[in-house]
């Protein structure tokens, strides 16, 4: 069943940093940027400084396909919605959490 959720930008950092995974499906919609793809990795924040949250996606396109790396804590504000599928089966729309920030 999907599972759709409103989230404020830092309940979205913290969902990131909890719930994602390698090998999860993860679209960020943000500004005018969609980035569809699967997750790769995950930098947690720096100790000291508590930026950077960076997560790692292959991006999957039929015209680009390649390596990002997009810090969180820079776009929270920016963040439009995120489609996260645990496990990173893209064909199990079961399991399809839709996260919409809330402004």
């Amino acid at each position: 069943m999907v599972k759709e959720i409103i989230l404020s930008p830092d309940e979205i950092i913290e969902y990131v940093r909890t719930e994602v995974n390698e090998d999860d499906i993860f679209e960020l919609s943000y500004n005018r940027v969609f980035a569809p793809g699967v997750v790769l990795g995950i930098t947690p924040e720096d100790e000291e400084t508590g930026e950077g949250l960076r997560i790692g996606l292959q991006l999957t396109g039929k015209i680009l396909s390649d390596f990002v790396e997009i810090d969180l804590h820079k776009l929270k504000d920016e963040i439009l919605e995120i489609r996260h599928i645990p496990g990173g089966d893209p064909d199990d729309l079961d399991n399809l959490i839709i996260i919409e920030a809330s402004m």
